[in-house]
């Protein structure tokens, strides 16, 4: 199996982390892996914010209140309530990676406002191109020996996170980086034949 092959079937989502720092050498690769990726129109919608020691105790500081807020019943998404406790374990999980690495869509702005057919259509090809970036950096991650956690549970903190960061730009998830102190198999995968189908 080549290396790529084997990077994608031995990448496991990482939720327990060794205290060790990442050299800065390695997040710069990691992030010019997701630079390569494509996009749609070659917009290159993405903008990536690396987080470490305090200022990454100040993210998760702002994502905690944003927790806390949706816990009071202040919230923008009443029929995902049953993922705080979720999101709880998740910020956790963040507070033990030494690196967070916050994504955000430069097109795009927050989920919360309305948009016409046309922005709605570039929104999602931008958040295509994000997501091929992103697995790019998960690959790369992964092949320079380092585990990664793709989060989406910075969306009950929404409104908390994009005031720290002070930006108009769309926050689509972060990631979660360090060396693993776990190894998880894999999760059950549909098989091919459920999910995929052939007219040729």
């Amino acid at each position: 199996m080549n290396k790529v092959f084997r990077s994608i079937h031995e990448r496991r989502s990482i939720r327990k982390y060794q205290d060790e720092s990442i050299p800065r050498k390695y997040i710069d690769e990691i992030l010019e892996a997701g630079r390569a990726a494509p996009s749609a129109k070659n917009r290159q919608p993405w903008k990536y914010i690396v987080f470490g020691g305090g200022y990454k105790k100040d993210l998760l500081m702002a994502m905690e209140a944003g927790l806390e807020r949706e816990e009071r019943g202040m919230t923008n998404l009443p029929k995902s309530q049953y993922g705080i406790p979720d999101a709880r374990n998740t910020l956790r999980i963040m507070r033990e990676a030494p690196v967070i690495i916050i994504i955000l869509n430069t097109n795009a702005r927050s989920p919360f406002m309305s948009v016409d057919n046309d922005g709605r259509i570039a929104e999602i090809c931008d958040t295509l191109s994000i997501g091929a970036s992103v697995e790019n950096m998960l690959l790369a991650a992964e092949e320079l020996g380092l585990g990664t956690l793709w989060v989406a549970n910075t969306c009950f903190a929404y409104q908390e996170i994009v005031s720290y960061l002070d930006t108009k730009d769309q926050l689509v998830g972060a990631i979660a980086v360090g060396y693993a102190d776990e190894k998880p198999p894999q999760r059950p995968r549909k098989q091919l034949e459920e999910i995929a189908e052939y007219r040729w």
